[in-house]
């Protein structure tokens, strides 16, 4: 039996830390062939990033790799040694040594091959492999050292479990395992025996952050047998449940398709709510009263607000359109006040014109800014209009009429090269795999406070603006999380148009809007709108697809400690609130709190190293 074993920079911090490992590693490898994949120690890689700012603010990129490559050399060095001092047989290996391939793309490249003749060799002959983590070599000619950026020791122990086709990889850090919200907000958060990929990778915020996306991505790819557990303990941690994997090349390990199938869903009808007030509780009462009446909700997509109101729309099967028209005009004043004055003209809206949800799924869309773009790309050259959009971190869905969804398939099947794979039937339905109705409605809650908002107000209303809007921004790499297209139309000179809103990194957001800003004239929108004090906070949970009310009820612990919901976006299995960034953490606390969530023991967790 093979296992991968990965340490990060925690629990090899010190020397008496690195003595611990190598006692957990000895143990491991007295049944089992064992390969070691280190962090560096502790805080060694911001000490090297520090020193690197000391001689230059905007350090060659080239030359970073090569200075921050160094720490995890330290530390495997002295893991090896403690190893052989304590009788196990042990060698130390840099990403390059292990034939770890990469992209020539200097502090963040992605893995290509992994050559395991000389680990094979080194496990046949009875020792440890102890790898050096986040880095690579960028080919076998020139020999330039990479490295994979953050939570790239996480994706070198997941790879090199890939291509050994390892029983099992373990992920050792300094909780005991994946939590349902990050402990050091909620110190009762509850342990999780088990996750799947899809809900991980949806809960990229997760808890202490103890897995990066890029992990998961290849355990689901190949379906590596993930755990995540407590370098402390011996408590057997949280185990990661990939998918039965599909035959796959280790060629490209990393850069396998970023869409791995097209969804969609031609039974699908609209309401909308117009003009509603925008305060606390609107959603919850919304929802609540949907959820009382059984109708099962699929998208909901609440934009920015206008002055005082806001537009809320979902959608559910067609077969229910004039149940939800009906309910939702015998709650329209409920949403106002008791004598309905602040209501002004709030309508509800819906159109019996059939429509079609039509989504891309896939884990590679994490991190890659182009792949929404190419899918509104696609979309406008075959002439298709996108109604309203709502994004997750594996999913873009799109809702169009109807009558254009089987032309949209074909097209992003083929602009994707995954047409082999779209398993269509005669009907031209999709195969969806069956859900397990046990699976709990919300597996966790995920909380980022580092993101800002953009709206982008009164884009005509046609096909390719939203394509040329995101293009722009994938040419400069700035990457995009959130993407809501409201439903309300405008009239702007004669013109009809809509507003998006979007969210990115805090850290892009100026350049974002100097981007925008400058295309305005060339595209005809109004004006754009930056927020940077936003939080985001997700529920996720594969079982809420089979639990109607999942949304009204995290829509009421908001409204419940008065806290306004600024956007929503949904996907299957997550739904997204934007709140403001000072309420995020009680947003946070108030959601774990009402799914029940927390558990009898407390956790503490140390001050952490960067992810490497």
């Amino acid at each position: 039996m093979l296992i991968v074993q990965k340490y990060g920079g925690s629990s090899v911090g010190s020397v008496e830390r690195i003595q611990s490992v190598a006692q957990r590693v000895i143990k491991t490898a007295q049944d089992h062939q064992v390969v070691v994949v280190v962090s560096a120690m502790g805080k060694t890689t911001d000490q090297l990033v520090s020193l690197a700012q000391q001689i230059s603010p905007t350090p060659n990129r080239r030359e970073m790799d090569m200075l921050l490559s160094t720490g995890e050399q330290v530390s495997i060095a002295l893991l090896s040694m403690a190893l052989q001092e304590l009788g196990q047989p042990a060698i130390s290996l840099t990403g390059a040594q292990v034939g770890i391939v990469t992209e020539a793309e200097h502090t963040r490249a992605r893995i290509l091959s992994i050559e395991t003749q000389r680990m094979e060799r080194h496990l046949n002959q009875g020792q440890v492999v102890v790898v050096a983590g986040f880095q690579g070599v960028s080919s076998q000619d020139d020999l330039e050292i990479t490295t994979l950026g953050r939570g790239g020791s996480d994706t070198s122990a997941v790879a090199l479990a890939a291509a050994l086709k390892a029983d099992v990889c373990e992920i050792y850090t300094d909780v005991p395992g994946i939590l349902t919200t990050d402990p050091r907000l909620v110190p009762n958060a509850q342990l999780m025996t088990e996750i799947t990929c899809d809900e991980m990778l949806e809960l990229a915020s997760l808890g202490a952050k103890v897995l990066h996306p890029r992990a998961v991505e290849i355990a689901r790819n190949y379906g590596v047998s993930l755990v995540v557990r407590s370098s402390w303990t011996d408590d057997p941690g949280t185990k990661v449940i990939a998918p039965k994997p599909q035959p796959r090349p280790l060629e490209g390990l990393e850069l396998a398709r970023p869409v791995d199938g097209v969804e969609f869903d031609r039974n699908q009808a609209a309401v909308s709510l117009l003009r509603i007030p925008d305060r606390p509780g609107i959603a919850a009462k919304l929802f609540g009263g949907i959820a009382v009446q059984n109708l099962d909700v699929d998208l909901i997509i609440q934009s920015i607000h206008e002055g005082n109101s806001n537009d809320i729309t979902f959608t559910v099967e067609r077969d229910y359109f004039t149940k939800a028209i009906a309910v939702a005009d015998a709650l329209l004043p409920a949403l106002g006040k008791p004598n309905h004055s602040d209501l002004g003209n709030a309508e509800v809206t819906g159109d019996d014109t059939p429509i079609a949800k039509v989504s891309i799924v896939g884990a590679g869309m994490i991190g890659r800014p182009k792949v929404a773009s190419q899918m509104f790309n696609t979309l406008a050259e075959a002439g298709i209009n996108i109604q309203m959009i709502s994004t997750s971190e594996v999913k873009v869905s799109c809702v169009i009429a109807a009558e254009d969804c089987q032309q949209a398939v074909t097209a992003l099947c083929q602009s994707f090269e995954i047409s082999s794979d779209c398993k269509i039937t005669s009907n031209f339905e999709l195969e969806k795999p069956p859900i397990d109705p046990s699976l709990p409605p919300v597996r966790g809650v995920a909380l980022d406070i580092k993101q800002a908002r953009l709206a982008i107000r009164h884009i005509p209303d046609r096909p390719g603006m939203a394509a040329k809007i995101f293009s722009i921004l994938a040419d400069h790499n700035i990457s995009v999380d959130m993407i809501i297209q409201s439903q309300r139309c405008h009239q702007i000179n004669g013109i009809l148009a809509r507003d998006i809103a979007f969210t990115v990194a805090q850290g892009d957001a100026d350049e974002a809007e100097k981007i925008l800003t400058q295309a305005s004239s060339e595209l005809g929108y109004s004006e754009i709108i930056v927020n940077k004090s936003i939080a985001k906070v997700s529920v996720v949970g594969s079982g809420m697809i089979h639990h109607p009310g999942v949304a009204a009820k995290m829509f009421e612990a908001l409204a419940n400690r008065n806290i306004n919901i600024l956007m929503i976006a949904t996907s299957e299995i997550k739904i997204s609130c934007l709140v403001d960034e000072d309420q995020g953490v009680e947003a946070l606390k108030a959601v774990h709190e009402i799914f029940e969530l927390s558990g009898d023991k407390t956790f503490i967790v140390p001050e952490r190293a960067p992810v490497a």
